[in-house]
């Protein structure tokens, strides 16, 4: 096996695996999705492509070495506190990030790959590794789960107006095909929302705009899920997890 569970191994493991190997961290988050996604929707859906990449790249020979840490199942969601959420504030979620790397790199780690499974730890991830590389001798690399595809296939980009989305067709195809048991079915019909809010539809290309109450004012989803499906789910699961074996595979050549 060219990949082991951080919280299998003993520490001399842990040492060994450091030489050469790559340190992966999952985030994700617990929040609201709506009336018909579970909380833990963003933790479940990144540690699913997680494991579809590293069972791809295990077919490989030879895989590149990783060492998968637990996920950390809090991320940062004032935005869904409105409903309900275990919210870590961004400098929260900043210094944990920041004290998981330096434990890592005091562990003799010097190659690590953060893959985030929710819309707003993104750019606090992103700062995080940009910060820890200029104050340590490490190779850091961060991405979202759904920015790693390249579209293979008739459904390899989804429906890019609600990719990713929140609670939405997107999702909600996802968790159909990886968690059925714990999507709330029927999903029902998303009631239209007049104007549509702002933080997805901004008034003009390139701008980030929030306005207060507008996660409450859509009922806490982007878009109308009712259509989702498990099949094609199934098949943007995979088309994500090539994306992400091919970025750690990148990841790893780059960073011997």
């Amino acid at each position: 096996m060219s990949q082991s569970r951080l919280t299998e191994l003993t520490w001399r493991e842990v040492r060994r695996a450091g030489e050469r190997g790559i340190a992966l961290l999952p985030i994700g988050s617990q929040e609201q999705h709506a009336g018909h996604l579970p909380m833990g929707t963003d933790t479940l859906l990144v540690e699913e492509v997680v494991d579809r990449a590293l069972a791809l790249l295990d077919h490989e020979a030879p895989a590149p070495e990783v060492v998968r840490l637990p996920a950390l199942p809090f991320g940062h969601s004032p935005h869904h506190l409105f409903a309900a959420a275990v919210s870590l504030s961004a400098a929260t979620l900043g210094a944990v990030l920041d004290d998981v790397l330096d434990s890592l790199v005091t562990s003799g780690y010097r190659r690590v790959m953060v893959v985030n499974g929710h819309g707003g730890n993104d750019e606090i991830m992103r700062l995080a590794v940009k910060r820890f590389a200029l104050r340590a001798r490490v190779t850091v690399a961060a991405c979202s789960y759904w920015t790693l595809t390249e579209g293979e296939g008739e459904d390899g980009a989804g429906r890019p107006d609600v990719t990713p989305g929140h609670a939405g067709w997107f999702e909600t195809s996802l968790m159909l095909a990886a968690h059925p048991d714990l999507v709330r079915t029927p999903v029902p019909a998303r009631t239209p929302v007049d104007p549509p809010p702002l933080f997805d539809h901004p008034p003009h290309p390139g701008l980030t705009v929030e306005r207060h109450g507008e996660w409450e004012r859509v009922d806490g989803s982007t878009d109308d899920a009712s259509a989702a499906d498990a099949d094609r789910g199934g098949r943007l699961l995979d088309d994500r997890a090539r994306g992400l074996a091919r970025a750690i595979r990148a990841f790893d050549a780059a960073s011997r």
